[in-house]
């Protein structure tokens, strides 16, 4: 489908909001429409918005003259015609797919951050409003978006201009999910990379460490994922451990996640070593209770392994677990569904984070064009969970959204109260600096006196990592950099 911005620069935000409606399409900029061809056009004229849509030989239109006196305060002339044209089209493909995606235009990653900043600057309820009138956010997910704000926000104000977090990236799977795009790697292929991996690993943990005693910094949560930390060895991931505790004080920490998302990859041993190095919560992720549906996504473990998995953590004394389930899977239903996420329940676990099905590009999903759930469907489903969940005394503590979701739908975290976890919500309104360890982690650097953000990026795969160490260490430097430039200033 071509996109045609005429007198704009709004392409982004359009191809965005058409996707939410058609997610299979692709999208190229174009300069004008083609004989045969799909095409949207939004176009702008001092303060008049044109929208234009040819669909499969049907045509949908609409013009309207705004003034920009209705502009909100902070509001520049450029943004306030885009989002008047964003309800435009939203309006149009709503009317021609009869489907209104619940969170109306906001196609942006951080919903609650960007609720909380309308709170501060006109008020809860006037916010409220904007969300449902000028976003055209579904009443439920705008409830959503303020519980959200309200919960994050005492958990950030712990926050100094010395704050920081530890990424370490594990980028090995027992298994590739059909859904994954991430760089990680079964362990069938990169048995052989482990321990080399690990070596340069611990070596760039401690430098990192290094770095931030040098800078004085406070080191407020350390999280381990991936991949799945527990693809490793016993052995390994205690190397690993030894060197996070040698390197930072693990004991003053927050919080330390270490993910054992795999319950198939879970063994004594590990959750010995786990427990031991100081870690305070662990994931142990079912991802869904029906084994029809984890054989589908290619998951080689079985829903009962899941619950052998958690009892087996709760013995040797964890008291904060973590369970993922994912809304809109393969040959899921909302019935099927309800069955998971009751299951989950009845396990009590401290924290249950629910994602909505992402189709990126890469997965197997995608490029073999298996069948996937409409956006309907995973809709109902958070829906149910933030009915059950609500009523079971959980609390959504932290969301974000990723790109070609289900629907334009969300993920969330809950949890019990005082069981919240600190990382993502760091990690997600990005209030400090992650210093990120291993493939494919990216390093954000957090101005201490601002909002300003620089990145640092490490290679991505595991060979690439281990060949181009070298080049990896240099580029930590960064940090250094980064610091002493805004601590002088």
């Amino acid at each position: 489908m071509q996109i045609i911005n005429i007198n704009n620069s709004y392409h982004y935000e359009t191809e965005n909001l058409l996707r939410v409606f058609f997610p299979e399409k692709k999208f190229l900029c174009s300069e004008r429409e083609e004989e045969g061809e799909d095409y949207c056009i939004f176009e702008t004229v001092g303060s008049n918005v044109r929208i234009k849509i040819s669909l499969s030989g049907d045509e949908l239109s609409a013009e309207k003259t705004f003034s920009f006196s209705d502009k909100v305060s902070d509001e520049t002339e450029e943004s306030f015609l885009e989002r008047k044209g964003a309800v435009m089209l939203f309006e149009l493909l709503c009317s021609y797919t009869s489907y209104t995606p619940p969170w109306g235009i906001l196609t942006g990653v951080r919903p609650a951050k960007l609720m909380t900043k309308l709170m501060s600057s006109m008020g809860e309820e006037k916010a409220r409003e904007y969300f449902i009138n000028e976003l055209k956010v579904s009443e439920e997910k705008t409830s959503l978006a303020l519980m959200v704000a309200k919960n994050e926000a005492p958990l950030m104000a712990v926050n100094t201009e010395k704050s920081y977090s530890l990424y370490i990236s594990i980028p090995f799977c027992p298994s590739r999910c059909s859904y994954c795009s991430f760089i990680s790697h079964s362990n069938e292929s990169a048995k052989k990379l482990m321990p080399s991996y690990v070596e340069k690993l611990c070596e760039e943990i401690r430098l990192t460490g290094e770095f931030s005693g040098k800078l004085g910094l406070t080191l407020e949560s350390i999280y381990m994922g991936g991949g799945t930390p527990t693809a490793l060895s016993a052995e390994l991931l205690k190397k690993v451990t030894d060197a996070i505790s040698e390197s930072f004080p693990v004991s003053a920490v927050r919080e330390y996640t270490i993910e054992a998302g795999r319950p198939d990859s879970v063994t004594d041993e590990k959750l010995e070593v786990i427990k031991k190095c100081g870690a305070t919560r662990i994931s142990i992720n079912p991802q869904t209770f029906s084994d029809d549906v984890l054989k589908a996504i290619g998951r080689n473990h079985t829903s009962q392994m899941t619950v052998d998995a958690f009892i087996q953590a709760r013995k040797k004394g964890f008291d904060n677990i973590n369970m993922d389930l994912i809304a809109g899977l393969p040959e899921d239903t909302v019935e099927n569904y309800e069955k998971t996420l009751r299951t989950a329940l009845s396990f009590s676990p401290e924290n249950i984070t629910v994602h909505t099905l992402a189709l990126k590009r890469s997965s197997t999903i995608v490029t073999e064009k298996r069948g996937t759930n409409s956006g309907e469907t995973a809709s109902a489903m958070l829906s149910l969970t933030q009915k059950l969940l609500l009523n079971e005394g959980y609390i959504p503590y932290y969301m974000y959204r990723q790109s070609k979701c289900l629907g334009n739908l969300e993920n969330v975290g809950w949890a019990k109260e005082g069981f919240e976890g600190l990382y993502n919500v760091y990690m997600m309104e990005e209030i400090h600096s992650v210093f990120a360890v291993g493939a494919g982690a990216v390093t954000k650097l957090k101005a201490p006196y601002d909002n300003s953000i620089e990145r640092v990026f490490n290679y991505k795969y595991p060979y690439e990592y281990i060949g181009s160490f070298d080049e990896i260490i240099k580029r930590k430097e960064q940090i250094i950099n980064f610091y002493e430039k805004h601590f002088k200033g």
